[in-house]
């Protein structure tokens, strides 16, 4: 009988613990964001444009960015839905210049902003998004 339960029990478990271990995509991209601005490095870049996109039903703001490492061109995207005090700012700076925080190790890794730091400058950090009550 013991050997039973055990069996049932690793049958649950190998069948009900993978969903425990998921992450939602958005917690997986807080943390990405915020991995980046504590081991990343500052560049310059240029914001493209911000867009509006919808998947799966959800509507999301796209900040598209670029900037320029050791000669190499890079172009990202940003979700800045989580961010929205970010989005209003960016809605605005089309064309301008902005600070870009890339992974050294991966440079294609990058944000333009985060919870706790911002590229745009404008954003008063981190009273925003620091000290939510």
């Amino acid at each position: 009988m013991s050997a039973g339960s055990l069996a049932l029990a690793g049958i649950v478990t190998r069948t009900r613990l993978p969903h425990w271990w998921r992450k939602d995509p958005a917690e997986l991209e807080r943390r990405r964001r915020l991995e980046v601005n504590k081991r990343g490095r500052i560049t310059a870049g240029r914001i493209g444009e911000l867009l509006q996109a919808e998947t799966a039903g959800r509507k999301s703001w796209l900040v598209i960015y670029s900037y320029e490492l050791a000669g190499v061109s890079y172009e990202a995207a940003q979700d800045l839905t989580a961010l929205p005090e970010v989005a209003a700012v960016a809605l605005f700076l089309s064309g301008s210049t902005a600070s870009v925080k890339y992974d050294p190790e991966r440079p294609g890794n990058s944000i333009i902003a985060c919870e706790e730091w911002s590229g745009l400058g404008d954003v008063d950090w981190p009273l925003r998004f620091g000290n939510r009550s």
